[in-house]
């Protein structure tokens, strides 16, 4: 064989393994809708952030499941800005949205290993290592979010903050996901009676799920990150989200119809790796507590105001809104209280009774 044709040879081989690596490459939702952008968003965060780590004492990787103009990352944005100025910088603060470190399991379980210092889940994944945490998916726990903010923030919240320290986890703040509302490209869904039938995909959760079977849905477990495609083609009818997620995850590309079904209040909790928090010095963890405490409020505010404004904007962009009546609302919460019941008696009682004496006082 002559060397030219053996580089030619060569040549060709090397093309062919790219092309089928390429090939085999599978996408993320999030990748396929800007999978340019977030690349070369990564290349220049990782060159700053490499410059920036070199400086630093401690580095803090924060990795969240939605995309980077969802209000939860811009508390993250707000977080990062907190710590390195109060820290002149001894601390850096990475921030990574998109799923891109993981679903909220494998963020939670980086967290238990050290091998990630914070992320910031919704209350349903955090059951799975904590059950107790399972009653702030309790389906219209909180009427409203004024309510909701009295209780997290206060003793009670606290309470269920200091049980995270067995699963070396450490609770610092309640920030907001919202009220979770249902998208669907089948139906309008005006009463309990139209979830008959409909595939809808739910947070890993068993309380969510035997609630929507409950409702006469099939409710199928998904990480977030396959959501889209899941929609797209069709594998589930539907999904259940805040609107701020619904429009910025760009969901009413594939969904025809959206009921503000506000079903569960659903907090996210910032969370840090324990092991991590322990190394700090008090100073730096009176810093990293006082900035979730204050990029949450910010992030907050934010949502509150994200949620009214999306609503609006997923109109326009041709998707059916459905008011659900309080009668019908009020039937939805009948059809899950047994649920209800049976998942709350599996809990510490005491605690279960303080949260709706809680609830109880806030609204007086």
């Amino acid at each position: 064989m002559s060397k030219k044709f053996e580089m030619f040879f060569v040549s060709m081989v090397m093309m062919f393994l790219l092309a089928a690596c390429g090939g085999n490459n599978e996408e993320s939702p999030e990748a396929n809708n800007n999978d340019t952008e977030v690349k070369e968003e990564n290349a220049e965060a990782n060159g700053a952030n490499e410059e920036a780590a070199a400086d630093a004492e401690f580095t803090i990787r924060a990795g969240i499941g939605l995309n980077n103009e969802h209000p939860q990352y811009k508390g993250l944005e707000k977080f990062k800005e907190i710590v390195e100025e109060e820290t002149d910088g001894a601390i850096h603060v990475e921030t990574y949205h998109s799923g891109q470190l993981g679903d909220d399991r494998t963020m939670m379980e980086a967290l238990q290993l050290g091998s990630q210092e914070v992320t910031v889940p919704s209350t349903a994944p955090i059951a799975n290592f904590v059950s107790d945490f399972s009653i702030f998916d309790f389906p219209f726990l909180f009427p409203n979010s004024e309510v909701a903010d009295e209780v997290l923030d206060g003793e009670v919240g606290q309470k269920f903050l200091d049980k995270l320290d067995d699963q070396n986890l450490k609770g610092l703040a309640y920030w907001e996901n919202g009220f979770r509302d249902l998208t669907n490209s089948e139906k309008e869904v005006a009463s309990v009676d139209d979830f008959e039938g409909l595939t809808i995909r739910t947070m890993e959760n068993d309380l969510h799920l035997d609630a929507f079977r409950a409702m006469g849905a099939n409710p199928t477990p998904m990480a977030f990150t396959e959501l889209f495609t899941a929609l797209q083609q069709g594998t589930v009818d539907g999904q259940e989200n805040p609107f701020a997620t619904i429009y910025l995850e760009g969901f009413y590309e594939v969904q025809d119809y959206v009921s503000d079904t506000h079903h569960i209040y659903s907090p996210f909790v910032f969370l840090m790796s324990k092991s991590f928090y322990d190394t700090l010095p008090e100073d730096y963890q009176e810093v990293v507590d006082n900035a979730a405490l204050e990029a949450g409020k910010y992030q907050r505010e934010l949502n509150r105001e994200a949620n009214d404004e999306y609503l609006d904007s997923l109109v326009e962009e041709g998707m059916t809104f459905t008011e659900i009546s309080d009668e019908a609302r009020e039937e939805m919460r009948l059809a899950i209280e047994p649920v209800v019941e049976e998942y709350a008696a599996e809990l510490d009682q005491d605690l279960v009774n303080e949260v709706y004496q809680a609830i109880e006082d806030a609204q007086k």
